[in-house]
């Protein structure tokens, strides 16, 4: 007879929880078997972590700060030279010729959990109030406008009228333009109800700058994640349940007839922490759970789940993942972090898909960010070695190469990103990385723009490359039909290399599902750019995208946000 309780199964709970602070494993007495786990919650005290606001407002977004070139990126892992320095000067820790640059951190209102950029180009976050308390988040969002910089002029903190604690639940953008925002954690009277879920639904209008209930789902949930479908339905997956169960039966929302069940699929319950799932060439959505197996799940009727046969390495589901392209320029491919830092590819454009392994990342990245950039790169940022431990935390990014299969190290960040944090793409092509905390070790109420490499001269002087400008391109309320050919109009010495469309992101838990990359065939005459939307609707379903137009040396545009129907 063993007295066992496996570790790294209580290790993965943990992290997966995040939230959890007592984690207690029972004594069994068995023979060559793992003993039970259980657990409970009591309260975050998220607020007694000390807080770091940031140095403060720099330049507005878009105006790139000049690289100071001759000094060596700092580790991963040892706390960089963070210079606060003046609003929009150039810091000059761990900055890489060729590896990018991190602005200034400013301060941001409240810690940005979750992030979703807009229509208009605005982001909305929630995740906490202004004190960083998760229970605050209830109470408030926040509203920032990219153009008007990074002051506290650029946020409008605004109140959560629907009593629901949106408090790590999972937010979309439906093609009308709103926010859709489910689950969360159930709040009773004044308190939060700890280790249960709610049922709530809002709805985000950006117009109005309101969010407000909309209804309820058929089972409360807390972590899910949303797919979007190939006809702009929303599918939501998993979600804790109580304090031990996840939600089995997936749901779908639709603008049109709102909730439906998947009755005829039965999850693993114990796979409902922010489940990864991407859609395939053949309109299923291809479900790869923490366990190693790749489901087909299909959405008519009641629905079917298929199990594949395909198996990635089992890992930890608190490590970044994505859809990008591979190095045949194929779309339906997902990469997944491991904890050993491989790097596993899922191709499911495949019949079963077909896990191969890249290159390996330079650095364990636990609850660190993939972003997608528009140049079919990806962006490698935050995290620590173990869960949200300050001492491991990773300081320095890196860039993927899908046509390469490798990592190279690029900026060094002055911020720790752990749990909690949020990176997103914004139309200039920087990227947005920001939060962490509640639970702490550190309540970042800040955020960083990274400016990737292409927005740079590659010849080591570090000044910004000249960009290509789009005069006038489709305008968001015009939708685009796919197929269709239309028109952009640049500037008069602009040579257009090449012309990528990404969906608008929504970041939380390290997991940004609406992540996708769809290259466009062209034309140029002149000033004149003819391009033709070929994509089918499992690629490029109904919404928003941002229309990247590169010249020929790689540098983009400002992106225009286009509406796809």
């Amino acid at each position: 007879m063993s007295f066992t309780c496996s570790l790294r199964a209580a290790f993965r709970l943990w992290a997966a929880l995040g939230r959890f602070t007592k984690l207690i494993c029972y004594v069994s007495v068995v023979v060559g078997a793992t003993a039970p786990i259980a657990y409970r919650y009591t309260r975050d005290q998220s607020t007694w972590a000390p807080t770091d606001y940031g140095f403060g407002p720099g330049k507005p977004i878009g105006t790139l700060p000049i690289l100071k070139l001759g000094y060596v990126p700092l580790a991963g892992g040892t706390a960089p030279q963070a210079a606060a320095t003046a609003a929009g000067t150039v810091r000059q820790a761990g900055v890489n010729a060729w590896g990018g640059f991190f602005g200034p951190a400013f301060p941001w209102p409240i810690i940005p959990i979750h992030v979703a950029l807009l229509p208009d180009g605005r982001v909305l976050s929630y995740g906490t109030d202004q004190s960083a308390d998760d229970a605050g988040s209830s109470m408030v969002y926040d509203i920032w406008n990219p153009s008007l910089g990074t002051g506290s002029n650029a946020h409008a903190v605004l109140p959560n009228y629907s009593n629901t604690m949106i408090f790590c639940s999972a937010v979309t953008v439906l093609p009308s333009g709103n926010a859709l925002v489910v689950g969360g954690q159930l709040v009773s009277g004044s308190n939060a109800e700890e280790g249960y879920s709610t049922n709530a639904v809002e709805i985000f209008n950006p117009k109005q700058n309101v969010l407000t209930a909309a209804g309820q789902m058929a089972y409360p949930r807390w972590y899910p994640s949303i797919t979007t479908l190939p006809d702009g339905e929303k599918l939501v997956l998993g979600g804790l349940l109580t304090d031990s169960t996840g939600v089995p039966t997936p749901e779908v929302f639709s603008g049109y007839y709102g909730w439906r069940q998947l009755t005829g699929i039965s999850i693993d319950p114990y796979e409902w922490y922010y489940p990864r799932a991407f859609v395939g060439p053949d309109g299923a959505v291809y479900v790869l759970q923490q366990n190693g197996i790749i489901f087909r799940l299909t959405t008519d009727g009641a629905g079917t789940l298929t199990d594949t046969g395909a198996r990635l390495d089992a890992d930890d589901n608190t490590l970044p993942s994505l859809m990008t392209i591979d190095a045949k320029g194929n779309p339906y491919t997902a990469l997944m972090a491991r904890y050993n830092q491989e790097v596993q590819s899922v191709d499911f454009s495949k019949n079963p898909p077909v896990v191969t392994r890249v290159g390996n990342l330079n650095y364990v990245r636990v609850t660190g960010q993939l972003t997608l950039l528009p140049n079919g790169q990806v962006f490698a940022s935050g995290g620590s070695l173990n869960f949200n431990d300050l001492s491991t935390a990773v300081y320095q990014s890196e860039i993927y190469t899908p046509s390469t299969g490798t990592w190279l190290l690029g900026a060094t960040a002055a911020i720790p990103r752990l749990y909690h944090n949020s990176a997103l793409l914004l139309p200039d092509g920087s990227v947005l990385t920001a939060g962490g905390g509640a639970p702490g070790p550190i309540n970042e109420l800040n955020a960083e723009i990274y400016y990737p490499p292409y927005l740079y001269l590659q010849d080591g002087s570090g000044s910004p490359a000249p960009r290509p400008t789009i005069v006038s391109a489709p305008a968001a309320s015009t939708p685009l039909l796919l197929n269709q050919t239309f028109l952009l109009t640049v500037g008069a010495n602009d040579h257009i290399g090449w012309i990528n469309l990404v969906r608008v992101g929504a970041d939380t838990h390290d997991f940004n599902s609406e992540q996708r990359l769809i290259p466009l065939p062209f034309t140029q005459s002149g000033t004149q750019v003819t391009a033709t939307l070929l994509a089918s609707p499992e690629l490029a379903p109904p919404g928003y995208y941002m229309l990247f137009v590169f010249n020929a040396a790689g540098v983009p545009a400002i992106a225009k946000i286009i509406y796809v129907w």
